[in-house]
């Protein structure tokens, strides 16, 4: 099994939302983050899982994170509301992480079995709306990667979001994720080192 990590901050503060709200708008970076986890188990915090086009990744299996048991999700099928990573323990299959920030901070910082081996590394240099509601940061979550992660890519660069990948220091990485990784990042993108 293999845990991915894939976020999109923006440059400088980390910020990836104010409110419930992404504070940019960027098309290609939407599309390559849903071609990525398209087909795969994903992993993410009740607000991330509202944000879903039609609450849905298409072909994906959807593990929404939440205390609140009583949560409805859109597929009973398909996706499956957890209070923990405890839920994933057997998990055999590659999950991917989606945020928000708790859900971020959990899996870089939590069970040794759960800890992202990849982490696509989104950074966007453009302007934040401004919104009403709390500013959201991932910092605590980029630090670990800092630390603890090595870039193993060129930047990814396509409509002011440069993205990288990295790896956890002293982990073997398997090779046909990275390949599918690096793919959908390739696509329309200036490369960069």
């Amino acid at each position: 099994m293999t845990v991915v990590a894939m976020w999109c901050r923006h440059e400088g503060d980390n910020l990836i939302g104010i409110g419930n709200i992404i504070p940019w708008r960027v098309q290609s970076d939407a599309e390559h983050f849903l071609e990525v986890v398209r087909g795969q188990t994903v992993v993410c915090g009740r607000k991330t899982y509202e944000s879903l086009p039609n609450r849905t990744i298409e072909q994906s299996k959807i593990y929404v994170m939440t205390s609140d048991a009583m949560y409805e999700v859109a597929d009973a099928s398909f996706h499956q509301v957890i209070s923990g990573q405890r839920a994933l323990a057997d998990v055999e299959e590659d999950i991917y992480v989606a945020g928000g920030a708790e859900i971020y901070q959990l899996f870089m910082t939590g069970k040794e079995r759960l800890k992202p081996q990849i982490v696509v590394d989104c950074v966007y240099s453009g302007a934040v709306s401004e919104l009403e509601g709390a500013r959201i940061d991932i910092s605590g979550s980029v630090a670990v990667m800092e630390k603890n992660y090595r870039r193993i890519s060129p930047f990814y660069c396509q409509d002011g979001v440069s993205s990288a990948i990295w790896v956890r220091k002293g982990e073997f990485v398997e090779q046909s994720v990275l390949k599918r990784i690096v793919a959908v990042l390739e696509k329309g993108a200036e490369i960069r080192w």
